[in-house]
């Protein structure tokens, strides 16, 4: 395993390319068109983001979210009336989501910040949300720790982390493990090599619930969530086929990449 510095700044150097969530376009051109076109393609490839986050039941509530990338998700709490405030580790996503916001004529509070040292005093926020995220973190539980710690008592957390027991990550070894002649290869190196920055992880639901049963929360909830990409939506004809074969032999609650998270802190 690297040390964690390096990787940590390796992550943020692959994201500051290009915030999460964004395309590859000159900056001249991030109009209010661009910005519709990237919110409509996020909610028609991931729908499930809309009743897991519930935006329009925080009304007031002081929110965090961890890990803001294109501010799609962050743009619909600040719509919906939070008292909203985002981090970012990389420089590129806080522009980003700036000029968003002055775009929109939308006010928020949105600054660099590292998920594993939160910049806000304990029992501060009555929600925290982090989609997709942590799980890029060196010190995921770290990271984990410091939702918990913001969070008033009786606060509620939504967070999803990738799913290493799901179709796409059995597919992704065939391909990068499997069809490269290294079968040995397991599920999370795969991950941690091939999946996005270096470093990612996943896990599964029994792991996630030991890791949360060691603090003061209560309403725990992991759910795997199946997707568009366990679909294999960007694959072959075949492909799709053969995943959804599977979903439906295996269970599709039981294989969805995205492993969604949810309590409140005593």
């Amino acid at each position: 395993m690297q040390n964690t510095d390096k990787l940590k700044q390796e992550v943020k150097e692959f994201w500051n390319a290009q915030a999460c969530g964004t395309q590859n376009i000159d900056k001249e051109k991030y109009t209010l068109d661009y910005f519709e076109q990237i919110e409509k393609e996020r909610y028609e490839l991931q729908p499930e983001i809309f009743s897991f986050a519930q935006f329009t039941r925080f009304h007031g509530k002081k929110l965090l979210e961890v890990g803001v990338g294109a501010g799609t998700d962050f743009l619909q709490w600040v719509r919906a009336g939070a008292d909203c405030y985002g981090i970012d580790l990389t420089e590129e996503a806080i522009a980003h989501i700036q000029h968003r916001l002055q775009l929109y004529d939308l006010k928020a509070h949105v600054k660099v910040g590292d998920a594993e040292n939160l910049p806000f005093e304990s029992n501060t926020f009555d929600i925290v949300y982090s989609w997709g995220v942590i799980h890029h973190s060196p010190n995921t539980i770290k990271a984990l720790e410091e939702i918990i710690r913001v969070l008033n008592p009786g606060g509620s957390a939504k967070i999803m982390v990738y799913h290493r027991h799901s179709l796409l990550t059995f597919f992704f070894w065939i391909k990068h493990a499997l069809l490269k002649g290294k079968p040995w290869k397991s599920f999370a190196w795969v991950l941690w090599n091939k999946m996005e920055s270096i470093g990612t992880k996943a896990y599964t639901v029994r792991e996630m619930n030991e890791i949360l049963n060691k603090y003061n929360l209560k309403d725990v909830k992991v759910i795997p969530s199946f997707s568009y990409y366990d679909r294999l939506g960007r694959f072959n004809k075949f492909m799709q086929k053969t995943a959804m074969i599977l979903a439906n032999l295996i269970g599709r609650e039981k294989v969805g990449w995205f492993l969604t998270i949810e309590f409140n802190k005593k």
